[in-house]
């Protein structure tokens, strides 16, 4: 962008960023400009005044730009915000269908805002800011994607943000929740005909995982006569999904007993017989008989919140996955996920394998999938493709 202030990189970080990389790091940056100020829009040059991207500076986190555009030519201003918004929002409209009314509108770097989450739930929207820089620009982001929504005849009464996440802290930003539009914090949304509860203020990440609303179809088509165990079901979408394809029986287990209450609202508010057990999902597991369950579930949160945690959580993720398939017969499912973006699929295929063999069975992979088509995956941004989900089937 002409007349923005330039920072000059090393030649490492310019071969990063010409095969995509769209974050530029502290450890690859060569100089800074004098006068600059934390979340201002600048380009990044090479030493022989290359110029290879324009995006937000962060002066106190490890990632210092996180580049919005790699054309010179291209002006950062409210053209170029509502644009991608616009994009952004239509192209929801077109994938998500009858779940419009429930999905993520904008999904950082993925869609060209990096720093920027907004999740919709029927007339509320959440928002949640990452960057310092879009911190600076969020009161312009709100304007427009109300009149982007509105000139769509959609309803929002009330945005509410949830910048109570840890990663603001690296960018030098106050953790806090609270309406910036608007006061309401309940709804209950339809996704994909069940009906269920969803508390923007105290729900886990901005009220409800949305990234599974996919994943929770495959296992509604497959559910039909079996004996299912949801494991660290949380809310209990997936197995509320399970019960409405027809399962013969449903037990939905969860260490949380406020996470089981509200799994047992969503219940009762769609006339589903579940069974529902405050338990350790490792304890429970050893408790089970072999051959109780067709289909067992696991979906537990972020063993690996950070790369320094991958060989924990490999350990984790491996042992949970034994013990549940030392429970199935041939024939049976174990469906296994992770929404740690640290543990990568070779490796989580990897630990699969070893849990098998230590479980002394066999399975095949009947699918993978990852998150839910309204939080894409970015070639540029591997970060980005963060959510597996594994259907296997014990032979």
């Amino acid at each position: 962008m002409k007349n923005a202030k330039q920072i000059t990189i090393t030649d490492q970080g310019a071969e990063y960023l010409r095969k995509g990389q769209m974050w530029m790091y502290a450890n690859n940056i060569h100089k800074l400009p004098d006068g600059l100020e934390n979340g201002e829009v600048v380009n990044i040059i090479t030493n022989a005044n290359e110029y290879l991207g324009t995006g937000f500076v962060s002066l106190l986190s490890h990632i210092t730009v996180k580049i919005l555009a790699k054309d010179n030519d291209i002006n950062i201003d409210n053209e170029f915000f509502y644009q991608l918004l616009e994009k952004s929002c239509s192209k929801r409209k077109e994938m998500m269908k009858e779940n419009f009314n429930n999905c993520r509108l904008v999904f950082g770097e993925a869609d060209g805002l990096p720093g920027l989450v907004i999740d919709r739930y029927n007339d509320i929207l959440v928002s949640q800011i990452s960057s310092f820089g879009m911190e600076k620009t969020k009161d312009v982001i709100y304007q427009m994607i109300l009149e982007i929504l509105n000139d769509d005849k959609q309803e929002i009464t009330t945005i509410y943000e949830r910048n109570d996440i840890n990663i603001r802290k690296k960018e030098g930003l106050p953790l806090y929740k609270k309406p910036y539009l608007g006061n309401k914090t309940k709804t209950i949304i339809n996704e994909n005909g069940i009906y269920l509860n969803v508390d923007v203020e105290n729900g886990q990440k901005t009220g409800y995982f949305l990234d599974q609303k996919d994943n929770r179809l495959l296992l509604r088509g497959m559910a039909k006569g079996q004996r299912i165990l949801d494991c660290f079901c949380h809310t209990g979408g997936f197995g509320l999904n399970g019960k409405f394809g027809g399962a013969s029986k449903v037990v939905c287990v969860d260490l949380s007993p406020v996470a089981i209450n509200k799994a047992k609202e969503n219940a009762r508010l769609n006339k589903l017989d579940i069974d529902f057990v405050v338990a350790d999902v490792f304890e429970y597991l050893d408790r089970c008989q072999k051959g109780e369950f067709d289909i067992i579930i696991l979906d537990p949160p972020a063993f690996a919140k950070a790369r320094k945690d991958v060989n924990k959580a490999y350990n984790g993720y491996k042992d949970i996955n034994k013990r549940a398939m030392k429970l199935l017969d041939k024939g049976s499912y174990l469906i296994s996920c992770s929404c740690s973006r640290y543990l990568e699929d070779e490796l989580f295929k990897k630990m699969l394998s070893e849990a098998a063999l230590a479980a002394n069975v066999s399975f095949e992979i009947v699918s993978i999938t990852y998150q839910s088509k309204d939080h894409p995956r970015s070639r540029e941004i591997i970060e980005s493709e963060y959510l597996k989900f594994y259907i296997l089937k014990i032979i």
